[in-house]
C-alpha cells in the first residue's frame, strides 16, 4: 500500500510538466513569462516554506508573487520593445537616413 501511494506522489510533477507543456504553444508571452514566474516562485516558497514548517503556504505566497514579478518583467519587455520599434519608425520617417544595423547615415 505505501509504495503504491509513493508512485503515484512521485508521478505527480511529472503529470503535472506533461499537461503545462501540452499547450506550451498556445499561450501568448504574458501568460508564459507570468506562469513561469509563478512555477518559479512556487518552487522556490514551498522550499523556503518547508524550513519554516509550512511548504504549502509557502508555496501559495512564493507562487503570486513569482506571477507578479513574472507580469511586471512582461510589461517592461513589451515597454521596450514598442521603443525599440517606435524609434526605428521615426528614424525611417526622418528622410531615410537610417540603415539597418549601421546607425544614423549622415
Amino acid at each position: 500500500m505505501a509504495k503504491t501511494r509513493t508512485r503515484r506522489l512521485a508521478a505527480l510533477p511529472l503529470l503535472a510538466a506533461l499537461s503545462l507543456g501540452a499547450c506550451a504553444g498556445d499561450l501568448t508571452d504574458t501568460q508564459r513569462r507570468t506562469g513561469t514566474g509563478a512555477l518559479g516562485g512556487a518552487a522556490l516558497g514551498g522550499l523556503i516554506g518547508s524550513f519554516g514548517g509550512n511548504a504549502g503556504w509557502g508555496a501559495l505566497i512564493g507562487s503570486a508573487a513569482g506571477a507578479g514579478g513574472g507580469y511586471l518583467f512582461d510589461q517592461s519587455e513589451r515597454s521596450r520593445e514598442r521603443a525599440y520599434y517606435q524609434g526605428r519608425y521615426d528614424a525611417r520617417r526622418a528622410g531615410g537616413r537610417y540603415r539597418e544595423g549601421r546607425g544614423p547615415d549622415y
